[in-house]
């Protein structure tokens, strides 16, 4: 069975672009454009993976972040966040809310990315 990746993102574009990135790897992506949308999806459907950006509507990513790792449905889903926030203190807020690793959105994101997902063992 395929890997599973919930890509949390409010860009339709780059969630669309995402999804492409990831599914060529041989993943199933879901795509949800709310904080909201993402614990639903996240709770629902138990991810391999979650995507997660940090400006969202209704919950923003950071508080998604804790709220995922402090629900016993998704606590052990690993958290990446891909985000244009790229200041060392955003960093380590994203890494206090729990992500496993935290990339900005640059021109390195998509493979930077790719190999985070490989070294949790996603891909």
């Amino acid at each position: 069975m395929p890997q599973r990746i919930l890509v949390v993102e409010d860009s339709r574009t780059q969630a669309m672009r995402l999804k492409l990135e990831l599914q060529r790897c041989g993943v199933e992506v879901e795509i949800a454009i709310t904080g909201t949308a993402g614990m639903t999806a996240a709770r629902t459907h138990t991810p391999d993976a979650i995507v997660l950006d940090v400006d969202l509507p209704e919950i923003d990513g950071y508080s998604l972040c804790r709220k995922l790792k402090s629900d016993a449905l998704t606590a052990h889903i690993p958290v990446v966040m891909l985000t244009h926030r790229d200041e060392a203190r955003d960093t380590m807020h994203g890494l206090e809310a729990g992500a496993e690793d935290y990339i900005p959105k640059d021109s390195f994101a998509e493979q930077n990315l790719m190999e985070a997902l490989r070294l949790l063992g996603v891909l």
